[in-house]
């Protein structure tokens, strides 16, 4: 009986189907199509399925990479139908799809594909997306639900040609007028895009490969059809894989579809799987094909499971020049053409021509909150919308998230300049600096779209008293060609008569730009800064007392009196080294930190010479460290304090920017000083009013003259160039603003964004940004310097009174030890205590530095 039952599951084995069932898998360059294949043959593996038919099926994968090359592509197809496999998957490209579909139908081979293709059925082949002519059914309800009558369609190939034909001949359509324009081969589609622009085309539908979507998306904005103005809707079911959040606050009515639903539970199940390691952080990074790919293996298994347990076969070693057919494969195609599974792309169901022609589709918008679902397209429903959702209406007059403005922008240093950057950037891309973020955040807030011009001559605008027209950026505004202007526009009630301005998003004032002065040559007796002449009439009375203190307390002291010949035991003369000469030096050395060759030995010189070393170690400690910090901050010479000092001197140049709001300042004072100054600078104002900063920077540089400019242009050029600096304070206090035309209905807006991004201090932080960080900022910044000041006596009479403490000492010390000494040598030498001290005291007053031995008297021969 066993040897029956090892022989029939023997046969089984050989004539039945595999344990493990291969599939083929034939992939181009997308690696995350074939990353989804593997990872769903694991999740079948693991038991991972979206059916429980496939419950229990194992599957191996046999996969390879291809390129064009049509020869190769044979080669590797015939390897793989060699290798007794059960089905193919893939490849994308479309030429080298169809050879291996048609290899397919020929060796009865399953087929599967996850990509469009508007062609008929094949015998074997299953194709997982969205059927061509359901997709564009989807379009053009949507269409007919936005009533649009007028629209341009943009496509990249021959595919999309034939999807907005398909658009375009469908029945029961509202179009009066479509035109289509073709974007081109890349990668400038802006020419295209202006051509729709310049139609005046304000519905559009932009259909065109993934792999160029973001970039069409990003020059459309940049050449203006991303604003408000028009409604956008996107074919591309990978919309939603595009980082769309520069297009969230453009104002742009955009819509597109999505097949895979981020928050369905079947998505995030599958991606949060520990076991499967997508490595993606959510369903919105999950592009179509690959989905399909993961769904595909696992309509497989399903399929592969109904067909084992309904018929019994094997797999054959088949040859792409033979004869032999599988066999199995029509059957396993039926299969799986009626399996019915929940996938990442939602419910799977098919045709029988092998077509997924029922689907559903999430209708997504694009929102201040990025993509957002608004409704549902369903195969026999249509499109349901969400009951929050209200299909937009243009209405320019309600909000600016339907506007878009023409902003007239300066190429001034650090409100607007361009774009450093190692690539080619065009439009809005071009430039970056202080005013260009202002705008950018104000975007955000309002919602409008914009696109930025420089004006060419760099005038911000004044008037023509003679003709009563304004110039520059101005005059634009007040033409119309223009709707705002920002850079460092000063307010002025000449300018407010013109146009409007918003809140000021900075205040400053004029002030003066010159070069840094040099610094005051140190005199020879810059030493003694340190010291107020007060402390260093303290320091040499000190030394003078202490020296004579020392000299008497060392005559004084009984101990410091010693014999000068070692080798006699009875010496007859005693000598003390704080002698008239040497008592001063020891002193001084003492001050200077220099040795002088012998130290105190009594108890009260010793007393007096700890208080006067501590004295010098404070004294010596702080004239050093006055002394350092006086000398490293040196004084400099200032030409003139302040501006007004200009007007009654001849040596120094000064001017202004010409036509600007600083000389209309000097121009419309009343102040004596400033008229004058405005006299000097229209006499020579050749020589002296500046057309651009850059050129009064570089005068001030080079040449001895004062720049008067508005304190917040010094301020960044003095993070930059280190040799110039500001004198003195602000003249008056004005403030930037951004222009727009007369009674313009959206300044008030303006000016509660402006006033929003101060409270949210998002204008200081652009401001740190421009003028401390970035092109160069902070190169030139200083340490700040600690201001020195001589020292007073006040500031130092602490360390006398320890010193004075210290002579006290000592001289207690020495009374005591030389009244004891008189004391002992009285009764010594028999002789009375009065006539000791006088002897004493007499000797002290020879101050000698020898004393002689007195002899003990012998008693008994005086007897």
């Amino acid at each position: 009986m066993l040897l029956l039952y090892i022989t029939a599951a023997f046969i089984s084995l050989i004539l039945g189907f595999p344990r493990r069932i291969p599939i083929g898998g034939i992939f181009d360059s997308d690696e995350m199509i074939q990353r989804a294949f593997k990872i769903s043959i694991k999740a079948v593996n693991k038991n991972i399925t979206a059916s429980e038919n496939a419950m229990g099926v194992l599957l191996t994968s046999r996969t390879e990479k291809i390129n064009k090359n049509a020869f190769r592509v044979a080669k590797i197809a015939c390897k793989l139908v060699n290798s007794r496999i059960a089905g193919i998957f893939g490849p994308q490209d479309k030429l080298t799809a169809n050879y291996v579909q048609s290899m397919c139908d020929t060796l009865d081979i399953p087929y599967i594909a996850a990509r469009w293709d508007s062609k008929s059925k094949h015998s074997n082949g299953i194709n997982l997306y969205p059927h061509p002519n359901m997709l564009s059914t989807v379009f053009h309800d949507l269409i007919k639900e936005y009533k649009w009558q007028k629209y341009a369609i943009l496509y990249d190939n021959t595919d999309g040609l034939i999807r907005i034909s398909r658009l375009l001949k469908l029945p029961g359509g509202c179009t009066i007028s479509a035109m289509a324009f073709h974007l081109g081969s890349g990668p400038n589609f802006r020419q295209t895009i202006k051509e729709v622009k310049i139609s005046d085309y304000r519905n559009i539908i932009i259909d065109c490969s993934h792999d160029i979507l973001s970039s069409v998306l990003k020059q459309a904005q940049q050449v203006g059809i991303l604003s408000e103005k028009y409604r956008v809707i996107v074919t591309s079911l990978d919309l939603q894989t595009l980082d769309l959040e520069p297009y969230q606050y453009s104002g742009v009515n955009l819509t597109g579809v999505r097949l895979i639903n981020p928050q369905s539970p079947i998505v995030q199940r599958i991606l949060q799987s520990r076991s499967l390691n997508w490595n993606l952080t959510n369903g919105s990074h999950l592009k179509v094909e690959p989905a399909l790919a993961y769904d595909a293996v696992q309509l497989f298994a399903s399929g592969y499971a109904r067909l084992r347990d309904s018929v019994e076969g094997n797999l054959k070693k088949l040859f792409c020049n033979g004869t032999e057919v599988w066999g199995h494969g029509s059957s396993l195609s039926n299969y799986m053409r009626n399996e019915q599974i929940n996938g990442l792309s939602g419910m799977i169901k098919f045709d029988t021509a092998g077509f997924r022609t029922e689907f559903q589709l999430d209708i997504v918008h694009l929102g201040y909150q990025g993509l957002r679902k608004i409704g549902t397209w369903e195969t026999n429903v249509g499109i349901q919308w969400d009951p929050r959702h209200r299909i937009p209406e243009v209405n320019d007059e309600k909000s600016l998230r339907d506007k878009h403005f023409l902003v007239m922008i300066s190429l001034t240093e650090p409100y607007g300049m361009l774009k450093q950057s190692i690539s080619i950037t065009v439009g809005n891309d071009r430039y970056e600096g202080f005013a260009i973020d202002i705008i950018q955040e104000m975007s955000k807030i309002l919602g409008f779209n914009y696109t930025f011009e420089v004006q060419a001559d760099n005038v911000y605008g004044s008037l023509n008293k003679t003709t009563g027209q304004w110039n520059g950026m101005l005059g634009r505004i007040i033409a119309g060609t223009a709707d705002l202007a920002i850079t460092d526009l000063t307010i002025t009630a000449e300018r407010q008569n013109a146009v409007d301005f918003t809140s000021p998003f900075m205040n400053l004032g004029i002030s003066v730009l010159y070069r840094k002065p040099t610094a005051v040559r140190l005199s020879l007796l810059s030493f003694l800064g340190p010291f107020s002449v007060d402390v260093w009439v303290h320091l040499i009375v000190a030394y003078i007392v202490v020296s004579m203190l020392l000299f008497v307390i060392g005559k004084l002291c009984p101990t410091e009196w010693t014999n000068p010949y070692p080798c006699i035991r009875e010496p007859e003369v005693l000598e003390t080294p704080f002698t008239l000469m040497d008592t001063p030096f020891f002193v001084i050395g003492a001050l200077l930190k220099g040795s002088t060759g012998f130290a105190p030995v009594g108890i009260s010189t010793r007393t007096l010479t700890v208080s006067w070393w501590f004295f010098n170690l404070i004294i010596g400690s702080t004239y050093v460290a006055n002394l350092a910090a006086a000398l490293a901050t040196k004084s400099v010479a200032w030409p003139f304090q302040k501006a007004e000092n200009l007007a009654y001197q001849q040596k120094i140049k000064y001017g202004a920017k010409k036509n600007g709001s600083t000389l209309s300042f000097f121009k419309d004072s009343s102040h004596e000083a400033y008229n004058i100054m405005y006299s000097y600078m229209m006499d020579h104002a050749d020589e002296v009013l500046i057309e651009k900063i850059e050129d009064g920077v570089r005068k001030v540089q080079q040449e001895n003259y004062a720049y008067l400019i508005e304190s917040t242009s010094i301020e960044y050029i003095k993070q930059r160039k280190c040799n110039v600096t500001q004198v003195g304070g602000l003249l008056d206090a004005k403030s930037y603003g951004i222009a727009m035309k007369k009674d313009a209905p959206y300044r008030t807006d303006f000016s509660g964004a402006i006033l929003k991004l101060q409270e949210n201090g998002i204008i200081n932080e652009l401001q740190y940004k421009w003028w401390k960080q970035k092109r160069g900022g902070n190169e030139c910044e200083e340490k700040i310097k600690v201001q020195v000041k001589a020292l007073n006596f006040e500031d130092v009479s602490g360390v006398f009174l320890i010193m004075i403490s210290g002579v006290m000492l000592s001289w207690l010390f020495a009374g005591w030890s030389f009244l004891w000494n008189v004391r002992n040598l009285a009764t010594r030498y028999k002789v009375s205590y009065k006539d000791q001290i006088v002897e004493e005291l007499k000797f002290l007053a020879k101050c000698s530095s020898k004393k002689m031995v007195k002899k003990k008297r012998d008693i008994s021969r005086d007897d």
